[in-house]
C-alpha cells in the first residue's frame, strides 16, 4: 500500500485510526472536555491566518533544520508528550522514541506514560525530553528527576495547566477509567479490533507504571483512583523555583497562556515557555493558543525561546505557529492518530506528510526557513 496515495493527509490517518482502535480508546485520544469549543476554536483560529503568495522569486530551496535550546533539530516540529500513549497504540512510546532518533527531532515522554523512563530513555538517545506532572511529595519529585536524568533525558518539561482533573465527558460515556476497567461493551469493542487487541495482549495491560510505583511510597495518597492524579500537585512559584534548582539541564514550562506569567518564568530561569491550551482537554473556556502566542512573544521579547502546540494538523499550521511567534512547534494527538492507523509506519508517514507540506507551502510564500514566515503574513 502506497500511503502517499491512500493517506496523503492527517485527516486520512485519523479516519483509519478511528476504524482500527476500540471505541473507548478512540474517545480517549480524540476527545476534549465540555462542549469541545476550544478544540474547534483552535482550528478556526489557525485557519484564519493567511499568507501572501510570492511571485517571481526564482527557485526556492527550503531548509527545515531548526536550532532549539542549543540542539540542532532536523525539522521545526517534534513529538509532544501524551499520557497513556500505549493505550492508544501498543508500543507507542517505544515507536515514537525510535522515530525521534531517526528523524532527529524531540520526543517527550509523559510522567503518565505506560512505560518507564528507564525503558524509553535509551531508545530516545539525545532526543529525549521528560515531561513532569508535578508530584506533591518532594521526595517523589526528586526521585523522578533523578530517574529521568539517569535514563538519558536531558530536557525537563514541567506541565502546569492541570491543577485538577477535567471531566472529559466523552470518555465517561465510553466508560473509560485509567487504568482501564473492562466492561462487556469494551470487550466487544476490542473484539472488533483484533490487531489492536493482540498487540495489547503482547505488550500487557496499559498502566501508569511509573506513578503506580509511588503509590506505595506516598502514605497520604488515597488507595484508589487514577495514580497520576492521586500524586499530582497544583504547583506554585515556590514549587517552580525548587524544581528549577533540582534539575541541572534545560527546563521548559508547558501550558502557559498568560504573557505576564511567561515573563516571570523567563526571569525565574526557565529556559523556554510552551504556549498551549492542552488542546481543550482541560478547560473548555480557554482562548485558542495561537491567538495568545503573539501576546506572549511581545511580552518576553524577540529572543526568548517559545514552543507552540494546540490543534496543529499540517505543515501550514506549523508555519502559522512560527509566523505568530513560535521558535518550535510540537504535535501530540496527531502522532497518535498516525500510530492508530498504521503503527510505527503511520507515525513515520506523518513526518513525511508534514515535511512535504512544509516544503510545498514555503515555496508558495517564497521563504527558505520557517522563521521567515512572519514576513509573509497578511494582516
Amino acid at each position: 500500500m502506497d500511503l502517499d496515495l491512500t493517506h496523503p493527509a492527517l485527516t486520512d490517518l485519523r479516519a483509519t485510526c478511528k476504524r482500527r482502535i476500540p471505541h473507548f480508546v478512540w474517545e480517549y485520544v480524540d476527545s476534549a472536555t465540555g462542549t469541545e469549543a476550544v478544540k474547534r476554536r483552535n482550528r478556526a483560529a489557525l485557519d484564519a491566518i493567511s499568507f501572501r503568495p510570492a511571485a517571481l522569486r526564482g527557485k526556492i530551496v527550503p531548509d527545515l533544520a531548526t536550532p532549539f535550546l542549543g540542539q540542532e533539530q532536523a525539522l521545526p516540529f517534534g513529538i509532544a508528550p501524551v499520557g497513556m500513549s500505549g493505550l492508544i497504540w501498543p508500543g507507542a512510546e517505544q515507536a515514537l522514541a525510535r522515530l525521534a532518533v531517526a528523524e532527529r527531532i524531540p520526543y517527550g515522554l509523559s510522567t503518565v506514560a505506560t512505560r518507564l523512563p528507564e525503558e524509553i530513555g535509551p531508545l530516545a538517545g539525545d532526543r529525549g525530553w521528560f515531561q513532569l506532572y508535578p508530584p506533591t511529595d518532594p521526595d517523589i519529585r526528586r526521585d523522578l528527576l533523578r530517574r529521568a536524568r539517569q535514563s538519558g533525558f536531558h530536557t525537563l518539561v514541567l506541565t502546569v495547566d492541570v491543577p485538577g482533573p477535567s471531566r472529559r465527558e466523552r470518555q465517561r460515556r465510553a466508560q473509560l477509567a485509567i487504568p482501564p476497567k473492562l466492561t462487556p461493551l469494551m470487550l466487544w469493542q476490542m473484539a472488533l479490533c483484533p490487531d489492536w487487541s493482540l498487540r495489547t495482549l503482547k505488550n500487557g495491560t496499559p498502566r501508569l507504571r511509573l506513578m503506580e510505583e509511588y503509590l506505595k511510597v506516598d502514605k497520604n495518597a488515597p488507595s484508589t483512583g487514577h495514580a497520576g492524579y492521586l500524586l499530582r500537585a497544583a504547583p506554585d512559584w515556590e514549587y517552580l523555583a525548587t524544581t528549577r534548582a533540582e534539575w541541572d539541564g534545560p527546563m521548559i514550562v508547558k501550558g502557559v497562556l498568560e504573557p505576564e506569567v511567561a515573563v516571570r518564568l523567563r526571569d525565574a530561569g526557565v529556559d523556554a515557555v510552551w504556549v498551549s491550551n492542552h488542546t481543550g482537554r482541560q478547560f473548555d473556556g480557554a482562548p485558542a493558543a495561537i491567538e495568545v502566542l503573539p501576546e506572549v512573544r511581545a511580552a518576553v521579547g524577540a529572543d526568548y525561546p517559545l514552543i507552540f502546540d494546540s490543534g496543529v494538523e499540517t505543515g501550514l499550521d506549523i508555519l502559522r505557529g512560527f509566523a505568530r511567534g513560535a521558535d518550535y512547534v510540537m504535535l501530540g494527538r496527531a502522532f497518535h492518530y498516525a500510530l492508530g492507523a498504521f503503527g510505527a509506519r503511520g507515525a513515520a508517514h506523518l513526518v513525511h506528510i508534514l515535511r512535504e507540506d512544509l516544503i510545498a507551502n514555503m515555496v508558495q510564500i517564497g521563504i527558505t526557513r520557517p522563521g521567515q514566515a512572519a514576513s509573509r503574513l497578511i494582516g
